[in-house]
């Protein structure tokens, strides 16, 4: 099973714990730390209580009823146009189209969601001895699916999440903490060579994958079988054009 990333700067095992004054660890309660006892772990107990409060709505963007702060997140029916994509279409061709929305998008008073793709243009691939067109083909395409939950939490399920081993019928090869972007983000790299960028941010839930595909040339010709077979895309390449896309997508949500 895949452990969730270790995140730097944590407390570590070896932490010193809070020391309630009057306490001997050896002898027990002092006489006088029996008669303060009760009085200060009420005291400790509503510190407790209040700084985890605190933590909610400062931390994680938790109003007073329990609903998540939408941050300024907007996702409505043509929240598609927020992927602009620039840095993935340098890196990997153009898009073919304008981003084509997915039919089960949801608008409901708790969740609002849409499943967005864009399809990048195909190019030749040089074939093992170095020519040009190898007749192979291959191609990207990139998927959104933004989420703004209105009436609870995402974060718990969200933090569970990045400890699955499979996604959608793929293994996961690892998680990756991104750092900088929205409450939480993780880096999924998956066995079929994929990635996915998921990020939370209040009440606002975004992934952005990228795929490949490659395509064989076509044997209709009279050839005997297929042609050499080329090394599939190294998607890892990509890895920093997908987070710096899903910043922007996440920045163009907001402002859309």
């Amino acid at each position: 099973m895949i452990s969730e990333p270790e995140l730097v700067g944590e407390d570590g095992p070896g932490s010193s714990s809070d020391v309630v004054s009057g306490f001997d660890q050896e002898q027990g309660p002092t006489a006088r730390g029996r008669r303060g006892y009760g009085a200060l772990w009420g005291v400790a107990g509503a510190l407790t209580a209040s700084a985890v409060w605190a933590a909610a709505v400062f931390g994680y963007g938790i109003g007073e009823d329990g609903k998540p702060d939408s941050r300024g997140y907007r996702v409505e029916s043509d929240s598609c146009a927020a992927m602009e994509l620039k840095a993935l279409s340098k890196a990997v061709g153009q898009p073919a189209a304008e981003p084509a929305t997915a039919l089960d998008g949801i608008e409901h008073p708790a969740l609002h969601r849409i499943g967005c793709t864009v399809t990048f243009t195909a190019a030749v691939l040089r074939g093992p001895d170095g020519e040009e067109d190898s007749g192979w083909a291959t191609g990207y395409q990139a998927s959104l699916t933004a989420e703004l939950h209105k009436k609870t939490d995402p974060r718990p399920e969200f933090e569970a999440s990045s400890t699955l081993t499979e996604v959608d019928g793929t293994g996961v090869d690892r998680v990756e903490r991104v750092p900088d972007l929205g409450d939480l983000a993780y880096l999924l790299i998956m066995e079929d060579e994929s990635m996915r960028v998921r990020a939370v941010e209040g009440g606002a839930v975004v992934t952005l994958t990228l795929s490949s595909w490659v395509s064989p040339p076509d044997i209709d010709g009279g050839e005997d079988g297929l042609p050499d077979v080329v090394d599939p895309p190294e998607m890892l390449a990509y890895r920093g054009d997908l987070i710096s896309d899903t910043r922007a997508v996440m920045k163009a949500l907001k402002t859309g």
